[in-house]
């Protein structure tokens, strides 16, 4: 009797130990209305799926995941903000979807945090992401300035910040610049801004160093 009751101990020892596997899944896409422009009078479409972590939704998401690693993603939150003017006797909120910033999730753990990205403006930026680094043109606080943005997850200076300048007069989504483009090995980020020139960086570790780019002529001519 003493062995099967200090057996039953040990499995229940064993299986406290044990850490509980998480289970974060995609659902399935919907599409809402997402109102744009300088009043918010545009609509356009947006697709969302819910964020589902041991079956219950935690979050709501928007655009494609970008895998980290084999158990952490990046992907983008989307939410509904109430729209109600503080004299209106509405019944109920009048909730409008709005882009969010952007979430690390951990497979593992089910866990999720916000990500703090400098100058990332939800409305404005267009991100490309390459491993744990984010390649955006970012607005400065005052809004007065757009400066070309490489953050890493986890540092709170940017690996490269540069001034391109004062922001667009459009006001679209996603129009401060477009999406920078990366290469691999070495690692190097494109910026091509519409009023000026486009410029390369190679990033390494927390160092971006200025990637000087030869002309064709000169580079047949060796």
């Amino acid at each position: 009797m003493f062995r099967i009751i200090s057996f039953l101990l040990l499995l229940q020892a064993v299986a406290f130990a044990a850490p509980k596997p998480h289970a974060v899944v995609l659902g399935k896409w919907t599409t809402v209305k997402w109102l744009i422009g300088p009043e918010e009078s545009q609509p356009t479409d947006l697709k969302v799926r819910p964020l589902i972590v041991d079956g219950h939704t935690k979050d709501y998401v928007t655009g494609p995941q970008h895998d980290i690693t084999d158990h952490l993603f990046v992907i983008r939150r989307a939410f509904k903000v109430n729209d109600s003017l503080p004299d209106e006797k509405a019944t109920a909120p009048q909730w409008l979807w709005q882009r969010s910033g952007w979430l690390l999730v951990d497979r593992s753990s089910g866990h999720t945090a916000n990500i703090v990205l400098p100058e990332y403006d939800f409305y404005y930026s267009a991100i490309a992401w390459y491993r744990d680094y984010a390649a955006y043109c970012g607005m400065a606080d005052d809004g007065k300035r757009v400066n070309a943005i490489v953050a890493q997850i986890g540092r709170r200076q940017p690996v490269l910040k540069k001034t391109l300048g004062e922001p667009s007069a459009e006001d679209a989504p996603d129009s401060a610049c477009a999406a920078p483009s990366w290469q691999r090995r070495p690692a190097r980020v494109t910026f091509e801004p519409e009023h000026a020139p486009k410029f390369t960086y190679a990033i390494r570790g927390h160092a971006a160093i200025a990637v000087v780019e030869e002309d064709n002529d000169e580079t047949a001519a060796k």
